[in-house]
């Protein structure tokens, strides 16, 4: 395995200035990339008449920005190695700025799709390269203060996405939607250029198209799946099944030319580091619980609980807030007391949050709601920055960026699974529980016929027939949700069990600094 190259040390900077800008930088071009994966949505509508599209085409919008960037975040660890992390910086944001005035100016639903693929494959680059940037240009004792930097703009982003959207949508046009981009993408290039050194490169490297076929074939054909399949009734539909068979065939092959290759795009020496792996798994399922309970707590407070938008937004607000505040307290503490620690603990606060919100009903009141999604906001970012130290705590610095490229695209897979899974088994839960409810609510039934009551809601009046199942609807989507929740907690456990196969991360004492050898 050709070694790859090394990342610039903080010490090669001279002025805590310059660290700065870099950073500030590094984080904008991901913090662009985190909101355009949520930003268009609530601009879809609004898209759809103007390009002249249908409901099902628009989608692509979207789509095509998930599949791009879900295939093109691998190679990064490559490309950075083999042009120059510099190099490849400057090109993915200025190409990402630039895509995104594309989008924004796209006359037609060919040219925002093309535009769309472009901007997802520039913008896969930004999230890993800025995370191993931030890793190289501080030392050790530094980095945790750091990941909890970095994985604000990583959550926040797609937190914010919706609401900056639907404002820019409505006080200008879903256009501005993709030009806000542009001024940010100008300041983030001018920064990297000036301040940024450029690490070594190694022309030498030859690129593995064949392994990159395979796994681009997995991705392509799991997001097509994911995205399509509760439309297409899942695997009731040949185009499914395709999917399905091609992802599975793909990811097969990819690890199969991964281990059996001499020079693999991704180094299969990541997948013998057993804190890496670990944190792979807990980074999947982080990703799978944060964006599926952001898809479904907003539906299920506006829909069942009769909350307004506005509302929602502030109900909402707590599950940001404790996340930010559990990533500021995990970064100072995180290089003193045990991640493990810190994870396992986190990992409970989620647990009981899942627990307590697969109780609710729509009565549930207004502070149990605030209470429970801060403690969960406490749980992820308790679980999200001990574990991105633990992940390169043991993994050779060679491998850094390449180590990035791999959780983001753990993080993006596990988000995209999550709300699929999550919104069938809504779909096919309501479905569920609207029979068994329906079952009772028939003539049948003598407590639909007592008195005055019985009058109203006796199912053999037409107006009262439709009144009662929108009742039964009612109470089918509260089960529904519930076992939503009951499936994150699920999903959720075998979390406790990763942490016990991690090493134990070096700490230091008060005043000490960490010695790492790289």
């Amino acid at each position: 395995m050709t070694a790859r190259s090394l990342g610039t040390s903080h010490e090669a900077y001279g002025s805590k200035f310059e660290l700065r800008i870099i950073m500030l930088c590094s984080m904008a071009g991901t913090l662009m990339q985190a909101l355009d994966s949520t930003i268009a949505n609530v601009a879809l509508p609004y898209m759809q008449g103007s390009l002249q599209a249908s409901r099902d085409q628009i989608t692509w919008v979207l789509t095509s920005y998930i599949v791009a960037a879900a295939i093109m975040t691998a190679p990064v660890g490559w490309l950075a190695a083999r042009f120059g992390r510099k190099n490849l910086a400057l090109i993915c944001i200025t190409g990402f700025t630039i895509t995104s005035m594309m989008c924004g100016a796209a006359q037609n639903l060919d040219q925002m799709v093309i535009f769309r693929l472009a901007q997802g494959a520039f913008g896969a680059a930004l999230s890993p390269l800025s995370q191993s940037i931030m890793l190289d240009l501080y030392p050790p004792e530094k980095r945790g203060s750091l990941m909890a930097i970095w994985g604000m703009g990583v959550m926040v982003g797609p937190i914010l996405g919706p609401t900056l959207g639907g404002y820019l949508t409505d006080v200008y046009n879903w256009r501005w939607v993709f030009y806000i981009n542009v001024p940010f993408g100008i300041a983030a290039v001018s920064g990297i250029w000036l301040f940024l050194r450029e690490t070594n490169r190694d022309s030498s490297l030859k690129f593995d198209w064949l392994g990159f076929a395979f796994l681009g074939l997995a991705l392509a054909s799991l997001q097509l799946m994911l995205d399509r399949g509760t439309s297409k009734a899942w695997f009731e539909s040949p185009e499914i099944i395709a999917e399905a068979v091609l992802a599975g065939l793909g990811a097969y092959l990819f690890f199969v030319q991964m281990f059996t290759t001499d020079r693999p795009f991704i180094p299969s020496a990541l997948f013998r580091d057993r804190n890496f792996v670990s944190a792979m798994v807990l980074m999947f399922v982080t990703g799978l619980v944060m964006v599926a309970s952001s898809a479904l707590l907003p539906p299920y407070l506006q829909q069942l609980g009769g909350y307004s938008v506005t509302d929602t937004g502030i109900l909402m607000a707590p599950r940001g807030v404790g996340t930010m505040i559990a990533m500021v307290i995990a970064g100072r503490i995180a290089s003193r007391i045990d991640s493990r620690h810190i994870i396992a603990f986190g990992a409970s606060l989620i647990l009981w949050s899942m627990w307590e919100m697969s109780k609710w009903t729509p009565s549930v009141n207004a502070w149990s709601l605030i209470d429970v999604t801060f403690v969960q906001g406490l749980g992820m970012g308790l679980v999200f920055v001990p574990m991105n130290l633990v992940a390169f705590a043991t993994l050779s610095p060679v491998y850094r960026t390449d180590g990035s490229a791999m959780i983001n695209l753990m993080r993006n897979v596990g988000s995209a699974i999550g709300v699929s899974v999550t919104t069938t088994i809504l779909a096919n839960g309501t479905q569920t529980a609207h029979s068994a409810l329906a079952e009772n609510a028939s003539a049948f039934n003598r407590m639909l016929n007592i008195g005055m009551q019985g009058m109203m809601w006796n199912p053999k009046i037409p107006m009262t027939a439709q009144m009662l199942n929108q009742v039964v609807d009612h109470n089918a989507q509260v089960i529904a949700y519930s076992n939503d929740f009951i499936f994150m907690l699920l999903v959720s456990i075998p979390s406790l069990f990763v942490v016990f196969f991690m090493k134990k991360p070096p700490t230091l004492a008060a005043g000490e600094k960490l010695e790492i050898s790289e």
